[in-house]
């Protein structure tokens, strides 16, 4: 029986699970997540009838193993396409028609919090919730993971990390793990910068009358990254209701992370009132917010020594692995480390 452990319950790690214990019999796979959901920044919350993904937005065809996946391996019901297009504004919010409407943009009536109930579903791995690992720990051929109120949990032969870059450099900093190997993984995981993106959630109960999904800021230059409308996504939104997602550039949402997250969502909606030039949206209904210190990786982790590290058991996944901030980014990347650890096994 190979044991094995995974710190975080992402999108990778789930996809990860799927991928070994469907390929093997002889496993037992171990999940520790922080918090209380799945899927990472693919989150899904619900207020009264209204669904919303509030991170992560939708999922791209931009992988055939994952087209197939999300159309064939994985129970489609409930799999909906945005059909509006993305559309563009720059500096001083002027707005232009942009991407190509004809793209998939999936995500699931219930919220992309689905990708990773499906694919853990699929699997008989143990998943504990509000599980904060702190230590790594190498004993001997097997692993050890010490979570924040002292539980030790293992042995494990294998370990995946599945935490953004900066938190999995921490574990690999503090790590009890006496191999020539440590250095140079962890040197390769600290350099890998990441964005921080302040998102407001902004509910009205009235129409947009706008032909596009979302505006992203091709110029980066504007204090808004991206604004979408939940509405254009089958089953999130009821009839006559509009629920916007808006998410802040990097220097604003550092600047901002900490204050007042009333004064951010009333500074958001005007911002967000400029661009689409409606002077109703600067009175929501109700509100929400999430800050995601660790949002998106913006550069690639040098893979050798990653590589090197899974010699002895130890595997690292997610978009930052992946090099790319991106959903399907990491569903790719979790399928090909199961994959590995099946072959190494």
């Amino acid at each position: 029986m190979t044991r094995i452990g995974i710190v975080g319950a992402g999108v990778a790690a789930a996809a990860a699970a799927s991928r070994i214990e469907t390929a093997r019999e002889d496993v037992s796979v171990t999940v520790l997540e922080k918090s209380r959901g799945l899927c990472g920044r693919a989150a899904t919350r619900r207020r009264d009838e209204v669904t919303y993904d509030y991170g992560a937005n939708y999922v791209k065809a931009d992988d055939e193993r994952v087209v197939e996946l999300l159309t064939d391996t994985l129970e489609t019901d409930g799999l909906v396409d945005i059909t509006e297009p993305i559309w563009t504004f720059d500096t001083d919010g002027e707005v232009s028609e942009g991407r190509d409407a004809d793209e998939h943009k999936w995500t699931y009536r219930e919220g992309l919090t689905q990708l990773a109930k499906r694919l853990f579903a699929r699997t008989d791995a143990t998943i504990h919730r509000e599980t904060r690992v702190e230590t790594l720990r190498r004993d001997g051929e097997t692993w050890h993971l010490e979570d924040i109120d002292g539980t030790v949990w293992g042995p494990f032969d294998v370990v995946l990390l599945n935490p953004p870059a900066p938190q999995t450099a921490e574990l690999v900093r503090t790590a009890e793990w006496d191999s020539d190997r440590r250095k140079s993984v962890l040197e390769a995981v600290d350099a890998v910068p990441y964005r921080t993106i302040w998102t407001g959630v902004l509910h009205y109960p009235f129409d947009l009358e706008v032909p596009y999904y979302a505006l992203v800021n091709t110029d980066k230059a504007h204090e808004i990254g991206w604004i979408s409308r939940e509405e254009c996504k089958p089953g999130h939104v009821p009839d006559g209701e509009s629920l916007l997602i808006v998410q802040a550039n990097h220097e604003w949402s550092v600047d901002h992370y900490d204050a007042d997250p009333d004064a951010n969502l009333e500074a958001l909606a005007e911002l967000s009132a400029d661009v689409l030039d409606d002077q109703r949206l600067l009175e929501a209904d109700w509100t929400d917010h999430q800050g995601w210190r660790y949002a998106q990786p913006e550069a690639a982790v040098d893979q050798e020594p990653l590589r090197r590290a899974e010699g002895e058991g130890l595997y690292c996944l997610g978009d930052w692995v992946a090099g790319e901030a991106r959903v399907h980014a990491a569903l790719r990347n979790g399928l090909e480390v199961g994959d590995r650890v099946v072959s190494e096994e």
